[in-house]
């Protein structure tokens, strides 16, 4: 059996505070999908002397309720107090969440990079955050803070932040012409007005600070038919074919809430830990990758077999029954030496 001996204990007022800090994000995510419940209005318009419920929605469109009553004007009412009451919860844990930020970054809660968190909260508030999934070494962040621990930090070290595009449906009309009206890079953009796509790879974007976002997307049947570009915006980023791409889309996703190094909170959608070993493994065997980089593969990989046998048991891997098939093709192998 592997002995992690790349993690440390979280002190016990840094796990207080987190668990404090993830209760209280929790319930902020609940009160905004609440919230979402009473998006648009409803308003009383007067037709041929007699008012008449409307509802509208955040479009424009409107859909008549029916003619003023009893039964309308309790329907008005419950929706106009229900949506008040929404607001100001969502207020209330809003400033929650800012008291937790400050305390986050006092005790050294978090230590996800900040950009991170402000982009992962972007996708939120665009609903991205499903058709974009993180890969790669930042998805350690998520797999150490479900762990209460600290990977050692040379693990953690990259300037890089690969998002995985699930390109198997068309993004939606309303998201073309919402988040992304002005494209991925606008998007990026209103998070950092620095970034430009990098002239030698139209799929990396980076900011002044050399933090660099490449955007993936699977190789599999029918994606060679789908537009590669992001969005009908010319200087959009590129999305860039990833080998077995799609065994990490098929695989099963995992959901954290991560802290960043100035104590702000968000939410992170990655792949499985063991989908992320296996995926590693993989990839230290492919001769055609740089040394160096199928060693740290290797690394990882460990790092995380060493958090799921210790910390993390409902991950191990004696239920790879869960997995799509293809695990044995993947790693070109019947099964790694764990």
């Amino acid at each position: 059996m592997i002995k992690n001996v790349e993690t440390l204990d979280l002190p016990e007022d840094t796990l207080r505070q987190y668990i404090d800090a993830r209760q209280t994000f929790l319930a902020y995510e609940q009160a905004q999908a609440k919230l979402n419940e009473f998006r648009g209005g409803m308003i009383w318009r007067q037709q041929k002397n007699r008012d008449y419920l409307v509802r509208t929605s955040t479009k424009g469109a409107q859909t008549g309720l029916g003619a003023r009553g009893p039964e309308t004007e309790a329907i008005y009412d419950k929706f106009t107090s229900g949506k008040a009451r929404a607001e100001d919860n969502l207020k209330n844990l809003r400033a929650a969440l800012e008291r937790h930020r400050r305390m986050n970054k006092a005790l050294r809660v978090g230590r996800t990079p900040d950009m991170l968190i402000d982009i992962l909260n972007g996708l939120k508030r665009a609903g991205l955050n499903e058709k974009l999934m993180v890969i790669g070494t930042n998805a350690l962040y998520a797999y150490e803070t479900a762990a209460s621990a600290r990977v050692e930090a040379g693990q953690l070290a990259t300037r890089d932040f690969d998002l995985l595009w699930d390109n198997r449906s068309k993004l939606s009309l309303a998201t073309m012409e919402g988040p992304l009206a002005e494209g991925m890079l606008g998007f990026l953009r209103r998070i950092d007005s620095s970034f430009t796509l990098r002239d030698d790879q139209q799929y990396t974007a980076v900011n002044k600070h050399g933090y660099e976002i490449d955007i993936l997307r699977r190789m599999g049947p029918g994606s060679d038919n789908e537009p590669a570009r992001m969005s009908a915006i010319d200087d959009d980023f590129w999305a860039v074919k990833a080998k077995n791409a799609d065994w990490l889309l098929s695989a099963p996703k995992f959901s954290e809430v991560v802290i960043g190094v100035n104590g702000g909170i968000a939410r992170m959608v990655t792949v499985d830990p063991r989908a992320f070993v296996l995926f590693k493994l993989w990839m230290a065997k492919q001769t055609s990758r740089e040394y160096a980089k199928r060693i740290r593969d290797q690394s990882q990989a460990k790092v995380v077999i060493g958090l799921i046998r210790e910390r993390l048991p409902q991950f191990e891997f004696e239920d790879l029954c869960t997995f799509p098939a293809g695990v044995a093709r993947l790693l070109d192998a019947d099964e790694p030496d764990l």
